[in-house]
């Protein structure tokens, strides 16, 4: 029986770290993949897939018994690795850092027509 509840609680603890990793707010562990599939490498997808079909079946007692408990605490445990080893802050810089690159570089191209421009009409 505390197998049955450990899956579980890491279902649980998989979807509040999607919450807090990947800001995914939703209430079941599928709908939740499914808002982060793009987030999530395809193997950790896959995974987590996995959890999110048991996660209904660990909620009746009698289905319960059917799944395969060392299969999903390996899925729950690749899944919980991969969002444990995502850094906030290097993403949120990662970010920062790619919308200055973008904006600096449109401004050396409208720089650059600009100066295009005046060399043709002859102003310089």
């Amino acid at each position: 029986m505390s197998q049955d509840t450990k899956i579980q609680d890491r279902i649980a603890e998989t979807v509040a770290l999607l919450r807090a990793k990947l800001g995914v707010r939703d209430k079941t562990l599928q709908a939740s993949i499914r808002r982060a599939k793009r987030r999530l490498p395809r193997r950790v997808f896959k995974q987590a897939m996995v959890l999110a079909r048991a996660e209904q079946m660990a909620a009746h007692p009698k289905l319960r018994l059917v799944l395969d408990t060392p299969a999903l605490t390996k899925a729950a445990d690749e899944v919980q690795t991969h969002l444990s080893a995502i850094n906030l802050t290097d993403r949120r810089w990662g970010w920062f850092l790619g919308m200055l690159g973008g904006l600096a570089f449109n401004i050396l191209a409208f720089g650059a027509l600009v100066l295009a421009f005046l060399i043709w009409r002859g102003l310089i």
